[in-house]
């Protein structure tokens, strides 16, 4: 009998302001004890409020050790980076940037027709022996992120396996499965997962019932021991972000948008980033 995750405790999202006055609702966040690993941190956008006037963004700045994952339900976010990239990540597009061992990127959000700008970032670590690869993208446009359907049930499937619908985004070290699940009311939504991953669940919209707790939005839910989700609807319907990995089991330093091993390693980082030798080419 499969082995249903119940809730380990709820998350109540807090305010941060970030980078150029950008306003975010926050729910976990890098710190020594890593106990989500391999997910690092995960912000949610939340400046919608006309009085808070132009949207800022986030000006180029480092990355090193980790991944990025950028996820646009409305809006847009213009992207450019230290290697010539550049681009648009528009409503339902995906871009997973493996820092690796350095880069610079500008991340610029936009609002859309509706003067909304919604989303979500995740921080993904990586192991030590990846943590100096080169940097590189998977950015996937919304009509070719892949979609699997059951009763009362529809998931965008960005990384991982549903019904035998596969992501487009490979070859990641934390074996993720990343999932936008939108459900209708009296549904039910189960999933197996692999009893060592970390699993998480982001509800953004609506409210769910987790194994027998009920959570409704917006807060993110850290799911216990098991082998498998079980989510299911009452009278409300639900969409929420379902994150699962596989732990690294390694200690982490964090520094800002660095995610080492070591001490040592954050003040390399720092001294390439004075030097000039920080960006990989």
């Amino acid at each position: 009998m499969p082995m249903i995750r119940p809730i380990q405790k709820i998350i109540e999202p807090q305010f941060v302001i970030e980078s150029a006055g950008v306003l975010l609702r926050r729910s976990i966040f890098p710190h020594v004890s890593n106990q989500y690993d391999p997910f690092l941190l995960f912000d949610h956008f939340a400046f919608n409020d006309p009085v808070e006037g132009p949207i800022r963004g986030f000006p180029m700045h480092p990355h090193r050790g980790i991944e990025t994952v950028t996820y646009i339900l409305k809006g847009s976010v213009n992207h450019r980076d230290s290697l010539g990239n550049a681009g648009l990540i528009g409503p339902g597009d995906i871009q997973w940037m493996t820092a690796g061992g350095g880069i610079l990127h500008e991340e610029m959000p936009r609002r859309g027709h509706d003067g909304i700008i919604d989303g979500f970032q995740l921080w993904v670590n990586l192991p030590a022996a990846q943590k100096l690869i080169h940097p590189r993208y998977q950015g996937v446009v919304a009509a070719d992120i892949p979609v699997a359907n059951g009763p009362g049930w529809q998931v965008r499937v960005v990384a991982g396996t549903v019904d035998n619908v596969s992501g487009p985004v490979k070859e990641i070290a934390a074996n993720p499965l990343y999932l936008e699940v939108a459900m209708e009311s009296r549904a039910k939504f189960s999933l197996p997962i692999p009893e060592a991953h970390t699993a998480l669940i982001y509800v953004f919209e609506g409210k769910a019932i987790l194994g027998d707790q009920e959570v409704a939005a917006v807060k993110m839910a850290v799911m216990d021991g098991g082998d498998q989700i079980e989510v299911q609807t009452g009278d409300t319907p639900v969409r929420f972000m379902l994150m699962a990995g596989a732990p690294i089991g390694e200690p982490i330093v964090p520094y800002g948008p660095f995610v080492m091993n070591t001490r040592a390693e954050i003040q390399q980082a720092l001294t390439d980033l004075r030097n000039g030798t920080f960006v990989q080419t």
